[in-house]
């Protein structure tokens, strides 16, 4: 397996990422769409979650496929930047029929960034002008780091951040991550030098700082106010493939991608965060062999690992910041 051309998420055809933020509330929202409603499932495993419309992607139950998904901070603030998404795609007549009715079906996840320094004072909810402009700025490149959902995230730590990777299987499917990296936990080692996710580094796409050399069990105290920890974290995922899956088998894949979270953050899916994966699959490919949905499973969690910790490797400094950056603290630029 290796890297798809751009290491991100929308290595896979047809698939567009958007994104959009505000510096002065250090938040944003990230999108995900596609030229055409596309299967999708969820997992969630925190014990804090902040979700829209997820009920709907469970196997069971009748939506065929969803036209967005979306990753917010704000809390359950953030939750309004689906409707944003929502209007405006219905503006360009996307959504699920309903006789001569069109309904757009977006997903949505959000984290806790209300504590970060940035000035929440606001007098209107800026959450769906935030989702409108997302997507309106869809398309293959995008940035990582303080961006998007990851703008005013944060780690035990460090700065949090948006990340991304992909990797390309032996029979040509394609499997990519997007997250949003906000967890209670961290994404180092003991000392503070070294990611939990190395050994799924390809190509120093996060560092090349290496393995830590001197293994522990032992996890660094938080530098973050122990009533901040307290209040809500979160890491919010989507895994996608352009391999044809149903609702059940996204189901599958969403549970397997945990595992990345697993690998790369310590704790995780404590009661204080809401980590939740989304599965999407573009239907492009189709799957041979059942047995193939374990080794999209196992990549889809590799890709997790390393986007989390290229989330937080790419993390940008600014003005209010109450932590540092990774590199920061590394003294590396």
């Amino acid at each position: 397996m290796r890297p798809g051309p751009l290491n991100l998420i929308t290595d896979i055809p047809g698939l567009y990422v958007g994104q959009s933020q505000d510096d002065q509330i250090k938040t944003g929202v990230t999108v995900l769409t596609a030229d055409q409603p596309f299967v999708a499932s969820v997992a969630v495993h925190g014990g804090a979650p902040g979700t829209r419309e997820t009920d709907l992607l469970a196997p069971d139950k009748s939506a065929p496929g969803v036209d967005a998904l979306v990753l917010s901070g704000g809390s359950a603030f953030g939750l309004a930047a689906a409707q944003g998404v929502m209007d405006a795609l219905h503006a360009q007549g996307r959504g699920f029929p309903v006789f001569s009715a069109r309904v757009p079906i977006v997903p949505a996840a959000i984290l806790f960034d209300l504590l970060n320094g940035g000035n929440k004072d606001w007098k209107s909810n800026p959450y769906p002008v935030l989702g409108a402009r997302a997507l309106a700025a869809a398309g293959q490149a995008f940035a990582l780091g303080s961006a998007g959902a990851g703008t005013g995230a944060q780690t035990a730590q460090h700065k949090g951040g948006l990340g991304s990777a992909s990797l390309v299987l032996p029979d040509g499917s394609t499997v990519g991550a997007l997250v949003a990296a906000n967890p209670m936990g961290s994404v180092t080692t003991a000392s503070g030098r070294h990611f939990h996710a190395a050994p799924y580094e390809v190509g120093g796409e996060f560092g090349a700082l290496g393995v830590d050399p001197v293994p522990s069990i032992q996890m660094r105290p938080s530098r973050r106010v122990t009533a901040m920890a307290q209040q809500g974290n979160t890491t919010i995922a989507i895994v996608a493939t352009d391999a044809a899956l149903d609702k059940a088998q996204c189901h599958r894949l969403a549970v397997a991608a945990h595992d990345g979270i697993a690998r790369a953050i310590l704790p995780a899916h404590s009661p204080m965060d809401g980590d939740l994966v989304f599965a999407a699959s573009t239907g492009a490919r189709m799957v041979e062999d059942p047995s193939q949905l374990a080794l999209l499973g196992h990549a889809a969690s590799l890709c997790l690992s390393r986007a989390i910790a290229r989330a937080i490797w790419e993390a940008t400094p600014a003005q209010g910041d109450t932590l540092p950056t990774l590199r920061q603290d590394l003294g590396v630029a």
